[in-house]
Order: structure tokens, then C-alpha cells, then sequence
């Protein structure tokens, strides 16, 4: 598959901040920085598990439209808004890549928001 397509969540800020949910660009994609917004509640959860779950089930769907998952993955960032927050997440984020095991990096630091407490980014490469 070649060619570059935008996949867009529907989120007006998209439009406003000039970017895409996820870019494809032939076999590779790639996911912005995803928070754990839940779209169909839209809300935010205050719990951090709970926003580090939905970060997963929101980069799944970008992946999905891209015929991808987190299989997929080759390289994550992890963003957490307090370094004890590492060894909370660091269990879920082995479960979600058990299978893929990406490249990762984890930086500690603000988010937009301050109710945000993770943001996920990776990228994905489709295989055959």
C-alpha cells in the first residue's frame, strides 16, 4: 500500500491545531500524541489507569482505520505527568505490547492540560 492518508478522530482541535489523529504514508503509521480522553463519554477520567487504558483504546481505533494494531507498534513515547506515575503504568503498558515489545521512551513532564496525567505516541508499521 502506498500514498499518504490523514486519519482525523473528528475532534475540531485537529482542524484549529493543524495536525492529524495518525498519518499513513505507505506501510508505516504514524500516531500523534494521544491522551485518555474517552470520545464516546467525552470526558476525561481523573483516574490514571483509567486514562492510560483509554489512550490504548484510542490509539487501537486510529490503528484499526490503518488495518493495524498495536502489534503493529514499533515505537512508543510515553509522556507521564509525575515519575511516580511510572511504576502504575508500566504493568498496563506490558500487557497492551506483550506482543510487539516497540522501542519506548519514557519522558516525564507537563501536559496541555493539568487533569491530563499520560499521553501516548507511537508508530506502527505494517507488516508483509
Amino acid at each position: 500500500m502506498s500514498g499518504r492518508r490523514r486519519i482525523s478522530s473528528g475532534s475540531d482541535f485537529e482542524a484549529e491545531a493543524g495536525y492529524s489523529r495518525a498519518v499513513v504514508d505507505g506501510n508505516d503509521i504514524f500516531v500523534s500524541g494521544t491522551t485518555g480522553y474517552d470520545y464516546e463519554a467525552m470526558v476525561l477520567p481523573d483516574d490514571l489507569v483509567e486514562q492510560t487504558h483509554a489512550c490504548f483504546r484510542n490509539i487501537s481505533a486510529a490503528l484499526a482505520q490503518a488495518d493495524a494494531s498495536l502489534d503493529d507498534v514499533v515505537r512508543v513515547r510515553y509522556i507521564v505527568a509525575r515519575a511516580e506515575y511510572a511504576e502504575v503504568v508500566f504493568p498496563i503498558f506490558g500487557r497492551y505490547f506483550a506482543a510487539a515489545r516497540p522501542a519506548a521512551t519514557l519522558i516525564v513532564a507537563g501536559l496541555l492540560q493539568p487533569e491530563m496525567k499520560i499521553e501516548i505516541e507511537v508508530t506502527a508499521r505494517r507488516r508483509g
